[in-house]
């Protein structure tokens, strides 16, 4: 289980070849064999990939039943990778409590869920289970680093950062905001095109937002939030900004600039730094509040 696009049905088809593989089971499958080259290009007889969400009934969980009784046509194992499983019903849960209880030895049952809270207790109490995590902005800046390499796309530090923090801990979700993004601006990619694609116009107001609340200017406030109203910001969404930017302060003063609490860049952690130099604990809170 865990968050969108983090890998959890990837993981499942690799845990298929680890323990199908020529080889194995293996740690690392070869991803040369047989068996390693079906799986890799789904047509495994033996591996199944359903989606929860569009086989969800009884009827499909009784097939399910009836198909696992015989054996692999040719891996050692049948591995069923059911994606979305939350959204299965009670009954056709129910129909799959007794199979796994007593699944035959040469099946394997791999279930991927965003939802935990959802699969009956009973289930889950026959399950091994493993939380996957967002992935650190850093890491999807990396993936998207590696592919720009590759693809010989050329952006600023700055407009990669942008792309790898929109896509809010999910690796696929950076890989397809990036795909967007060279659609849009070409292999060539300028920052403002970046920003334009993400709606990240506020980001421009917030540093000097909070510059001009910290020195008490009410009227350049105002201004700003106009200028950007007529710009087309989604004030929502400001808000929202607003409020990360100045958790953010807070984060610096307290833990510092290099606290890796903070998925920023350097020149956002320096402009951070030189803006809470004179402001105190008390007041950045006050300001949250």
């Amino acid at each position: 289980s865990g968050p969108r696009g983090v890998g959890k049905t990837t993981v499942a088809r690799i845990l298929a070849k680890a323990v199908n593989c020529e080889q194995g089971p293996t740690e690392t499958p070869c991803n040369e064999c047989v068996h390693c080259r079906e799986i890799r290009d789904g047509v495994s007889l033996d591996v199944r990939e359903i989606d929860g969400a569009s086989n969800r009934g009884i009827d499909e969980v009784r097939e399910l039943r009836e198909n696992i009784k015989f054996a692999p046509a040719s891996c050692r194992y049948k591995v069923y990778i059911i994606d979305e499983v939350h959204m299965l019903t009670r009954e056709a849960f129910n129909a799959l409590l007794k199979t796994l209880e007593e699944p035959p030895g040469h099946t394997l049952f791999v279930f991927a869920t965003t939802e935990t809270t959802k699969i009956p207790a009973t289930i889950l109490s026959r399950c091994q289970c493993h939380d996957f995590r967002r992935v650190p902005v850093g890491r999807i800046a990396d993936n998207l680093r590696a592919i720009a390499s590759a693809e010989g796309v050329v952006l600023s530090e700055r407009a990669l950062r942008w792309v790898a923090e929109a896509a809010d801990g999910s690796i696929r979700a950076g890989q397809s905001l990036f795909d967007q993004v060279i659609a849009y601006a070409g292999l060539s990619i300028e920052d403002d095109q970046v920003e334009e694609l993400l709606c990240l116009t506020e980001r421009r107001f917030l540093p000097l937002l909070s510059a001009a609340v910290f020195r008490g200017e009410a009227g350049a406030c105002l201004r700003m939030l106009h200028e950007g109203y007529y710009a087309g910001m989604d004030m929502a969404k400001f808000f929202g900004a607003l409020l990360d930017h100045f958790r953010s302060l807070l984060l610096v003063k307290v833990l510092g600039a290099d606290t890796e609490v903070l998925d920023l860049g350097p020149e956002e952690r320096a402009v951070l730094l030189e803006q809470v130099k004179d402001v105190g604990r008390e007041d950045l809170q006050r300001y949250i509040d």
